[in-house]
């Protein structure tokens, strides 16, 4: 299931009045198993610069899981509801054109406990919008996590599974980090 999503980005005119400068779908989408995954914004450095304000690198740039160094992305994805009836060969063959889709292959460092596992090197700030979805953890997890909830996920090896009978929303700030 896709989601439809409109990007505005306010600026300034050139006499320092506020503007939209961008009012449109999003620049880049990436479909990986039902991901959903879309790019909304992409800030390279802090504090940004004004010339840089309005560069839309999110237009300029291949889509990776993980934002540049010093970097900071903003998107949204959707995990969809795992099939129980699913083979473990199926899930780990979705599991890798996923990753190999965003260029994060080497994220994978422990899967012994899902498939989805995986390890960035950033703090992700995450809020559920709608759905349902577990967090797992090398050691345990959240189970159940409901629209609202925020997830401060801070370089730690992890999955997002949707045991429910929809897709889960999901809105995602991700920081490049030294963790």
């Amino acid at each position: 299931m896709t989601q439809s999503l409109r990007r505005i980005v306010t600026g300034h005119d050139n006499h320092g009045k506020s503007i939209v400068e961008l009012d449109e779908g999003p620049a880049k989408e990436i479909e990986a198993n039902g991901s959903g995954l879309f790019e909304i914004w992409l800030t390279k450095g802090l504090p940004a610069q004004d010339n840089q304000m309005f560069r839309d690198w999110v237009a300029e740039d291949e889509i990776a899981l993980c934002p540049p160094g010093g970097a900071i992305k903003v998107r949204w994805f959707m995990v969809p509801p795992e099939d129980p009836g699913t083979s473990d060969e199926d899930l780990e063959a979705a599991a890798a054109f996923a990753f190999a889709a965003v260029k994060a292959e080497d994220a994978r460092v422990d899967t012994s406990r899902h498939p989805m596992m995986h390890k960035t090197k950033t703090v992700d700030y995450i809020i559920l919008i709608k759905g349902e979805v577990d967090l797992l953890l090398d050691e345990g997890g959240a189970k159940g996590l409901k629209p609202g909830d925020v997830v401060v996920q801070r370089g730690t090896n992890h999955a997002w599974v949707n045991r429910g009978k929809e897709p889960a929303l999901l809105v995602a700030v991700l920081a490049d980090a030294e963790v």
